[in-house]
């Protein structure tokens, strides 16, 4: 844990206890010792940053780079992955929004769970809603048997919404049920699911122009 010493410094220590009892068992008290472990997690974080700096002729989790502005990129990367907030990449098509939302991903605690994309322009809206909620057998025609959606297949991982200006305005308010709540429902059920996921968007566009004109929530 961390804790802060008398000159208000940060020390990172590891903390152990014993539990002292009486003859009869009972809990009559506790010894606890402190190992400053500063020095450790200093010459860890070195070695990081130099595996960081040897690895870049192989790419940056397949971002390719080593100008002072990629290097800002990678920072970034690195600071938002610590953190479990959604995510919106901006950036002309081309310029490697996906390898980022990916990087994100590979650079956060969720990397041992799934990275699941969809993008947003290739479907219409009804069909959108049944690849990111899932539908029930029989919720509409063609609907032959039960099926999970993206968000229910990136359960603890990450979902990855390319073009996402492009999503109807129906469909964001039952994306945004999804951000507020955590939770979905399957196309023709009242069912709720709980999901655990980090949302990370991609768009081209300018949302805040979107947004005024009233075509983006």
């Amino acid at each position: 844990c961390v804790i802060t010493n008398r000159e208000n410094r940060t020390v990172n220590v590891v903390k152990n206890a014993s539990i002292l009892k009486d003859e009869a068992g009972e809990i009559i008290g506790a010894v606890e010792t402190l190992t400053d472990m500063s020095e450790i997690v200093r010459q860890q974080e070195e070695i990081m940053t130099l595996r960081k700096t040897l690895h870049l002729d192989d790419g940056y989790y397949g971002i390719l780079g080593k100008s002072p502005a990629m290097q800002g990129l990678y920072e970034l990367i690195e600071n938002v992955a610590l953190t479990d907030s959604p995510v919106i990449v901006y950036g002309e098509s081309g310029t490697g929004k996906e390898l980022v939302a990916r990087a994100i991903h590979e650079a956060s605690p969720r990397n041992g769970f799934p990275f699941i994309k969809v993008n947003c322009a290739a479907l219409n809206e009804n069909l959108l809603e049944s690849e990111l909620f899932g539908h029930i057998k029989g919720a509409y025609t063609g609907a032959n048997r039960t099926r999970i959606g993206r968000f229910e297949a990136a359960h603890s991982g990450t979902i990855f919404l390319d073009e996402i200006g492009e999503i109807p305005m129906a469909t964001q308010v039952k994306l945004l049920r999804v951000l507020e709540e955590k939770e979905i429902e399957r196309v023709g059920d009242q069912q709720p699911i709980k999901v655990n996921v980090r949302v990370i968007s991609a768009t081209n566009k300018n949302l805040e122009r979107s947004i005024i004109k009233g075509g983006f929530r």
